[in-house]
């Protein structure tokens, strides 16, 4: 099956220790759909022990890069690897981050706030789950507004924790706050189709914050978030769907950190 956009801009390695298959599998899996290439964004290294069992340890990031110059070196002339980075955020992570993005020739940065891993919820989950999710938001703005990142990865991800009681209406004053915030700073949100296998089976974010951002006018990527070869492009035509009934004509890739716009065919939309 053919992918109807030309890349997908969010992938993982084995380093992270819950993805399976090397990047050129990702990237032959890419060029069996017709795609021009991929992101490898695996997650970051953090410090302090901050959730180590879902990432690539310290020690391990130069591994990483070598990881992705391999594979695009090796797929060169065929398809497109290029190297990104999935990195945590929460307020006070600004230094470390800063150091390590400046570290490496990242081409795309994503920045994700993981509201359902044991260290997060530890430092900021009370006992209330819907000041959690005001919270969530509100670290999502302060994200975007630490100008270290290209994209905002899974926008709605806490809409994954307690999903039956999950009600984006309910905190929908919360998000407009942060999506005024986010409109202010020029950085993108992903539209994210793992959702769709997740407890609250709906892409991230969901159709009425889709509208807002589309409302607001900022820039949106692509993103499978692949964590086995067989995810690449996945759900993509769905992914278009949202967009088109959000209102979004385009959708924005990063090359060497520099946005730039991919027009939709709305002949790729299919009913």
């Amino acid at each position: 099956m053919t992918s109807t956009l030309p890349y997908d801009t969010h992938t993982h390695t084995p380093l992270c220790k819950h993805a399976e298959g090397e990047p050129e599998a990702y990237a032959e899996a890419a060029l069996r759909r017709g795609m021009k290439g991929i992101f490898v964004t695996c997650h970051n290294p953090m410090p302090d022990g901050w959730s180590p069992n879902v990432r690539m340890a310290p020690e391990e990031f130069g591994a990483y890069l070598a990881l992705v110059a391999r594979a695009k070196q090796a797929m060169s002339g065929r398809v497109e690897v290029r190297l990104g980075l999935e990195c945590d955020y929460f307020p006070g992570a600004e230094p470390w981050l800063e150091k390590q993005i400046a570290s490496a020739p990242l081409e795309y940065v994503l920045g994700s706030v993981h509201s359902h891993i044991s260290a997060y919820k530890q430092a900021f989950f009370r006992g209330d789950m819907q000041a959690y999710r005001a919270l969530y938001f509100d670290h999502l703005a302060r994200a975007a507004e630490s100008k270290l990142f290209d994209c905002l990865a899974h926008p709605d991800l806490v809409k994954n924790q307690d999903a039956e009681s999950w009600n984006p209406e309910s905190v929908l004053d919360d998000i407009r706050r942060a999506l005024d915030r986010i409109a202010k700073t020029g950085v993108a949100m992903e539209v994210n189709t793992s959702g769709l296998n997740k407890f609250c089976e709906e892409i991230f974010p969901g159709p009425l914050i889709l509208r807002e951002i589309g409302a607001r006018g900022i820039p949106v990527t692509v993103g499978s978030d692949a964590h086995k070869p067989e995810r690449i492009g996945a759900d993509f035509d769905l992914a278009l769907k949202a967009l088109a009934a959000a209102g979004i004509e385009s959708v924005s890739y990063f090359f060497e950190r520099r946005r730039t716009e991919f027009r939709i065919n709305p002949d790729a939309i299919t009913a």
